[in-house]
C-alpha cells in the first residue's frame, strides 16, 4: 500500500497578527475636508488615530479641527513644500503609519475633437494630470519617505491609500484627461507596492463609482435619480461612509497590498 511521505512541520509558527494598529498611529488625509475625505477623517479618528486634515478648504478644515480635535494644515497636494509641512505636522502627533489621498480639483472635460473641429485644450489636459495624477504621486512619495523612518510594528511601517475612479477603466465621452489621470493612479499602485515592500509599506487604491457627497447639495437628488437605476445593486449612489469604512479595513488588514479595489455597486460606466 502506498504511503504518502510525511511532511516536516516546523514548530515555529509565523505571526498571525496581521491587523495593523490604527489606534495610537498618526494619519494624514489629503483632501480631508471634502466628502470622501471628511468621512475618512471621522472614521480614522473614531478608530483612535491622530488625524491631520490636509486641504485647501480652510473653513471646513478648521470646523473639523474644532469639532474633533484633529489638526488642519492648509495643503496643495501638488506643492512639495505644502505636503512636506503637512507630513511633518502629522509626525508630531505620533508614528505616521496611514496616508489617505482623496484630494480633487479642477478638471477639463470635452471630446478629443470638439464640434468646431478644434482639438481638446492641451493646457487643460496638463492641469488635470497635474492635479489628479502628479498630486497623488507627490503625496505618495513624501508619505512613503516619512513612514520609512518609523519603527516597524509586526514587520509593517505603514499603508498608503490612493483614490482613483472607475473612469480609469470605463471613461465616458468627454472624460479623457480625467480618465488618463485616474488610469495613472491605478497603474502606479502595484509598482509602488513593490517599490516599498523592502521597507514594509503597503499601497492600495480605491476606485469609487458614483458617490453622493455633500458638495452636490440639492443637485444630489437629481444625480441619485439618474444614477440609481443604472447601478446593479444597491440601486443608489455610494455614501462617503462606505468609502471610509473600506479605508479602515485596508489600514487594518495587513494582507491587502498592491491592489485596486472597485467600490461601485457593480456599476460599469456606459459611453455617455
Amino acid at each position: 500500500m502506498f504511503s504518502p511521505p510525511r511532511m516536516m512541520v516546523s514548530s515555529a509558527r509565523p505571526s498571525m497578527n496581521r491587523l495593523m494598529r490604527i489606534s495610537g498611529s498618526a494619519a494624514i488625509v489629503v483632501g480631508g475636508a471634502g466628502g470622501l475625505g471628511e468621512a475618512t477623517v471621522r472614521q480614522l479618528h473614531a478608530a483612535g488615530a491622530s488625524v491631520v486634515v490636509a486641504d485647501l478648504a480652510d473653513e471646513k478644515g478648521k470646523a473639523l479641527e474644532q469639532e474633533l480635535g484633529v489638526r488642519y494644515v492648509r495643503t496643495d497636494a501638488t506643492d512639495e513644500g505644502d505636503v512636506r509641512a503637512a507630513m511633518t505636522e502629522a509626525q508630531t502627533a505620533g508614528p505616521l503609519r496611514i496616508s489617505v489621498d482623496t484630494h480633487g480639483g479642477p478638471a477639463i472635460g470635452g471630446r478629443l475633437i470638439g464640434k468646431n473641429g478644434e482639438p481638446l485644450d492641451l493646457a487643460g489636459f496638463r492641469k488635470t494630470i497635474d492635479v489628479y495624477l502628479t498630486g497623488v504621486f507627490n503625496v505618495m512619495r513624501l508619505a512613503a519617505a516619512a513612514m520609512a523612518k518609523q519603527e516597524p510594528a509586526d514587520g509593517e511601517r505603514g499603508v498608503i491609500v490612493n483614490t482613483a475612479s472607475i473612469a480609469a477603466y470605463e471613461g465616458q465621452v468627454g472624460q479623457l484627461p480625467y480618465a488618463a489621470a485616474k488610469g495613472g493612479v491605478v497603474s502606479m499602485t502595484l509598482v509602488a507596492a513593490r517599490d516599498l515592500s523592502p521597507v514594509g509599506i503597503r499601497v492600495v487604491t480605491i476606485a469609487p463609482g458614483t458617490f453622493l457627497t455633500p458638495a452636490y447639495g440639492k443637485a444630489g437628488d437629481q444625480l441619485e435619480e439618474y444614477w440609481g437605476p443604472q447601478i446593479p445593486h444597491p440601486k443608489r449612489m455610494g455614501r462617503p461612509t462606505e468609502y471610509a469604512a473600506l479605508v479602515e479595513q485596508i489600514c487594518a488588514n495587513g494582507y491587502l497590498n498592491g491592489e485596486v479595489i472597485r467600490l461601485d455597486g457593480a456599476l460599469r460606466f456606459p459611453p455617455k
